[in-house]
């Protein structure tokens, strides 16, 4: 699933030179107040329901890296055309995650056939992207009118709101990142501050093992710019716009958070897989070499098998080897450090549903939203495909969610600041490859430049271009 939130670095491009050329269809009117179900078809005339998915239901290896979302699809599509029956018929269409996005620009501009619903994450800023392009309809007007409204968190519905102040998504799961720490690696805790991680790192250094690992690539179009890199500058107090739609990336906090980075690396304190790239950087705590791993709250699905530095073997090969270890104590959440007066930071996003602009029957992409958004259909797409939490508190209470993972999870949330990094860039596809590409390089390709001198020429660069 992590690997939604990322497409091709020139889907931005793409799509602006597709807007240029072909009209927007307008967006289809939204279903009259109160979320009342469409009028049923005409006898006889069942329509599909198109939905694009980078699940695919047909697929049942048990090896596949989208395993979860699978088989989620192959127990629910049955139910929902259960529960329409002489209205809908749910067809998928799968589609690769890191093509979809830019399939769906062209699609919409070219005025295809797109799809009535479509899966979406918000961790990549494709909500601004597909609002400058007019890819999306605004359902705001429709979704304030539904029972649900006032249930929804409303850092989920900041997720998928445009600059103008659209909704053009409905979250359903909310994604935070954290940290996963190895309790024998850190017996006292993960570190609060920094220089109380340096101390603990020296200790382990000595053992021969690391303190912690994170995405350091530049792979995916810069995704690593949501990750670890943003978890460190929030939680320094840093940002990466003013506000208004400016980067501005030459602050003290700024530097301050990337010579941090600088320095661990430095002193040997990271693994050089780290830097691999294709999410190699797992490894080093899957085999508990690393003592911590800064990463989403769904990335307990791909850690793993993990094997315990007490010996232990979790190896299930699934999402439930890391659900085992946190069980089991040898794993536990936390928040990340920060300077003191400062409160951890930490990315938040959401999967969600959008309906595109052209969509042929919007009508059942607003049933399905609601039937998704019921208190138990909420709770069973967050604990498989969708991950982290519910966008609906009142389903945060229900029993599903009173585990160790989740307990844990909340008390770290309730200690962060956890917000989406792009904040108000405009442009977070390019931003997000133009800053990971400057802290890479500074971190390592050119460990001896000044942070404020490259930070300032990328600021500058995105800037001039606005």
């Amino acid at each position: 699933m992590k690997r939604i939130w990322t497409v091709l670095t020139f889907v931005l491009l793409f799509s602006f030179v597709l807007s240029a050329c072909a009209p927007v269809a307008a967006p289809a009117p939204a279903p009259a107040a109160g979320g009342e179900a469409a009028a049923p078809a005409p006898a006889g005339e069942v329509k599909d329901f198109i939905t694009w998915y980078q699940y695919d239901e047909k697929n049942e290896d048990p090896a596949s890296d989208e395993r979860v979302g699978n088989e989620y699809l192959r127990d629910t599509m049955p139910l929902f055309n259960e529960a329409f029956a002489g209205k809908w018929n749910w067809v998928n269409q799968p589609k690769a995650w890191d093509k979809m996005n830019m399939e769906l620009v062209a699609a919409v501009q070219a005025g295809g056939d797109v799809p009535d619903l479509f899966d979406i994450g918000t961790g990549d800023g494709s909500v601004v992207t597909f609002f400058k392009n007019g890819t999306l309809q605004d359902l705001r007007s429709w979704a304030e009118a539904q029972s649900w409204w006032a249930d929804m968190d409303a850092a989920a519905l900041a997720a998928c709101t445009g600059p103008d102040g659209g909704l053009y998504c409905i979250p359903v799961a909310e994604r935070p990142h954290l940290v996963y720490v190895w309790s024998d690696r850190f017996p006292n805790g993960f570190p609060k501050t920094p220089e109380e991680f340096v101390t603990e790192a020296e200790r382990l250094k000595a053992e021969g093992l690391y303190a912690m690992t994170f995405f350091g690539s530049t792979d995916f179009g810069g995704d690593g710019t949501a990750r670890a890199v943003w978890t460190t500058v929030s939680s320094f107090g840093g940002k990466f716009d003013d506000g208004q739609g400016a980067m501005t990336l030459n602050t003290p906090e700024n530097v301050a958070a990337v010579q941090f980075l600088r320095d661990i690396v430095q002193a040997g304190y990271v693994p050089e897989i780290a830097f691999a790239g294709g999410f190699q950087e797992e490894n080093a705590f899957k085999d508990a070499s690393a003592g911590a791993f800064p990463t989403g709250l769904f990335g307990y699905r791909y850690v793993n098998p993990l094997s315990a530095p007490n010996g232990t073997q979790y190896s299930k090969g699934n999402q439930e080897d890391m659900l085992d270890a946190i069980a089991a104590g040898d794993v536990v959440l936390s928040p990340y450090l920060a300077p003191e007066g400062q409160t951890p930071g930490c990315d938040v996003a959401v999967s969600g549903f959008a309906i595109p602009v052209g969509a042929k029957n919007p009508e059942a992409a607003y049933d399905y939203i609601n039937w998704v958004l019921s208190p138990e259909q909420n709770a069973d797409f967050v604990l498989r495909p969708g991950g982290g939490f519910p966008a609906l508190m009142s389903v945060r209470a229900s029993e599903a969610f009173q585990t160790p993972f989740y307990q844990q999870a909340a008390e770290v949330l309730s200690n962060s600041s956890c917000s989406p990094w792009f904040g108000s860039l405009e442009r977070p596809k390019e931003a997000q490859g133009m800053i990971m590409n400057v802290v890479y390089k500074l971190i390592k390709e050119d460990p001896a430049a000044d942070i404020a001198t490259e930070l300032q020429k990328v600021q500058d660069e995105y800037n001039a271009a606005s």
